[in-house]
């Protein structure tokens, strides 16, 4: 395998995580306003891309196969879990 190949294999595999966690940051910005600080939405995009592909990782590592359904209804919750702690709704 090439270079741009193993690149556009890594993008295909992450793009789960980048769509899901940007979308739920952006979405979130829709709810109601926890008081406080509030970290801008691409920050808070990036912190669930992280934990979306350390899920991706890790439903590759402990199911022995990429693209399987119980890892992405796991990436759902762990990004929407990530972005409820990010946004500070969990404050009340």
């Amino acid at each position: 395998m090439g270079p741009l190949d193993f690149i556009h294999h890594l993008l295909n595999f992450i793009a789960p995580a980048l769509g899901v966690g940007f979308l739920c940051a952006l979405l979130g910005h829709f709810g109601p306003r926890p008081s406080g600080r509030r970290m801008p939405w691409w920050a808070q995009g990036a912190v669930n891309v992280g934990v979306g592909v350390a899920v991706l990782v890790g439903g590759l590592v402990v199911l022995g196969q990429d693209g399987r359904l119980a890892t992405y209804a796991v990436l759902v919750l762990a990004c929407g879990t990530s972005q409820w702690l990010v946004s500070g709704a969990w404050r009340g």
